[in-house]
């Protein structure tokens, strides 16, 4: 199937997770990463039950604060 990552079209596998997505994108720091997949957040506690679709498009966002 394809989705599309941070841009990218790719092919994966039938089934595949957010979690182990995080995992073949070798996703920086992923205990901070939110994800989105179809414009919609998803809580981090359900990254490892949310099996991806064809056609769904992912995004690996950080929130960084800072400032005065």
């Amino acid at each position: 199937m394809t989705i599309t990552v941070a841009g990218n079209k790719k092919e994966v596998a039938e089934g595949l997770t957010v979690a182990q997505l995080i995992i073949d994108e070798d996703v920086e720091t992923p205990e901070y990463v939110t994800v989105s997949v179809n414009d919609e957040f998803l809580a981090s506690g359900t990254f490892e039950g949310t099996v991806l679709k064809d056609g769904d498009v992912v995004e690996f966002l950080y929130f960084m604060g800072g400032g005065q």
